[in-house]
């Protein structure tokens, strides 16, 4: 009980903990929601073009995170620990990087690779970024509960995060009419760039200014957020090297690692479920601001809708968290998740109607929440059923999130570039007022009945998991006893030191 006691997190240092997850998920939601509109019809890009920026840029990403786990594992340790330096230092530089991805060069050639650069490279910062922080879980306390407690407080932060993201990108953005070119009548294929480009010639171009520097002002308060997060959570947290062997007598390989995590069935289990699931959410991210604009018609309303989303989640992140202790984190699972699948439905099914939208975007923000708390909940599960199934490899912790992270984030990549180029196919047109009924089927497909295949193949795909409540507190009970077992032994080591001094 009193090294409970001694294991205890703050209130405080729960928060300082939980605002470092801010950053990562404010960019993302603003990336996430609004990039892809902005290479479409403020940037000005092709549609292919745009795909290879939102696919390169995201397969990269998820190339990063095992780059950086592998670093992270290689990192000695200093005064500030072994973690933290690596989210103090990549702020800056990412915060430049940001900005630069909302700028549109004044340059009549490489805009795309301008803007493919810039994505990347604040890509790489911002995994130099999240991987320690994630990681940061497993040392801030020994306490399964208080990972979990501290988790909660996390999750509900950055789901605030994806709010604020949300709120201002979309509300600053939302304030600027952003032109659109009537086309009644669509070209064929043949001459449809030609003429698009006439039309773009005949375009008052200072409306167009305006919603540009909407975008730049956007991203200069989120990059404030950025840093601002980053300070609370260097100067609130305090990595404790004795919460988890760290540091190994011998250091570990990272292959030979590597190999022992990709052998962990609950690990792969876990991932797989888990892949599917966030794939679903991250297309329904990508195309729901083209969808609400286009296929809905709620070209002035789209940034409200997914404020009412993310508002939502932000909300029920508790009841989630009190559901899990209550039901176990498998029942959650199930329930959280597919709950979104009628509403998915439903937002395609019914005619276009802006109040059963609004009513439908919230009862999907709480399955929202379901899907941001789950996995970071249930992966320092999976992280303690290893170590006492490999009692004597230690500091592999950076590699279960970051591949986590890494198959996640390549998987969406693959899907955004395939869905940007669906539209391409499918004819759409860079600023148009309208879009062929090509389009409106294509976003359909992109926002419904892809990701709710998705969220049941993951379901099913869940029932494997074998680490279920009872699992869970054997698993407890067990690193318990071989803490108390380690502890005894190194206090009887010392007795006997004293003796012989």
């Amino acid at each position: 009980r009193l090294q409970e006691n001694r294991e205890r997190l703050s209130v405080c240092s729960k928060l300082c903990y939980a605002v470092g997850g801010a950053p990562y998920q404010i960019t993302g939601c603003a990336l996430g929601f609004f990039l892809q509109i902005y290479l479409l019809d403020v940037a000005q890009l092709d549609p292919f073009y745009a795909s290879i920026i939102l696919f390169v840029g995201r397969a990269w990403d998820a190339i990063t995170d095992p780059m950086v786990g592998f670093f992270i594992s290689k990192t000695s340790w200093t005064r500030f620990g072994r973690l933290m330096p690596w989210i103090i230092f990549s702020t800056p530089f990412a915060v430049i990087a940001y900005f630069l991805i909302w700028f549109v060069p004044d340059i009549s050639r490489g805009q795309v690779l301008w803007y493919l650069v810039f994505y990347c490279i604040f890509q790489t910062l911002v995994t130099c970024f999240h991987v320690p922080y994630s990681a940061l879980t497993m040392f801030i306390s020994r306490e399964q509960s208080e990972r979990d407690s501290a988790t909660a407080y996390r999750m509900t932060v950055e789901v605030l995060g994806t709010v604020l993201g949300t709120a201002i990108q979309g509300q600053i953005v939302g304030k600027v009419d952003t032109p659109c070119i009537e086309s009644p009548i669509f070209i064929s294929k043949t001459n449809s760039s030609v003429a698009m480009e006439e039309l773009n010639m005949t375009h008052d171009t200072g409306s167009l200014t305006d919603t540009r520097n909407a975008y730049m002002i956007a991203a200069g308060v989120i990059g404030a957020l950025y840093i601002l997060c980053a300070l609370i959570l260097s100067l609130g947290v305090r990595e404790k090297r004795e919460s988890s062997e760290l540091e190994p007598d011998k250091p570990a390989s990272f292959f030979q690692g590597l190999k022992l995590v990709m052998n962990h069935s609950a690990y792969i289990k876990l991932i797989a479920g888990f892949l599917f699931t966030s794939l679903a959410f991250m297309l329904l991210e990508g195309n729901f601001a083209l969808f609400c604009t286009y296929t809905l018609g709620f070209r002035n309303e789209f940034q409200n809708i997914l404020l009412a989303i993310m508002l939502s989640a932000t909300l029920t992140i508790p009841l989630w968290q009190w559901f899990l202790t209550r039901f176990g984190k498998k029942t959650a699972v199930y329930v959280g998740i597919s709950s979104a699948i009628p509403f998915l439905i439903m937002v395609v099914v019914l005619d276009s109607n802006l109040i059963v939208t609004y009513i439908v975007a919230v009862a999907a923000g709480i399955s929202v929440a379901a899907a941001f708390l789950l996995p970071w909940s249930m992966l320092p599960d999976v992280i303690d059923d290893f170590k006492l199934q490999h009692p004597d490899s230690h500091g592999h912790e950076a590699i279960f999130f970051s591949f986590y992270v890494f198959f996640t984030k390549f998987t969406s990549g693959v899907s955004l570039g395939i869905s940007t180029l669906s539209l391409d196919f499918a004819g759409y047109q860079t600023r148009g007022c309208s879009q062929p009924s090509e389009v409106h089927v294509t976003l359909k497909m992109l926002v419904s009945a892809v990701p709710v295949g998705l969220i049941l193949l993951g379901l099913v795909l869940f029932k494997l998991y074998p680490i279920d409540e009872e699992k869970r507190r054997k698993n407890k009970k067990a690193l318990q006893d071989l803490r108390q077992e380690s502890n005894s032994s190194s206090e009887s080591d010392n007795t006997e030191l004293a003796s012989i001094v």
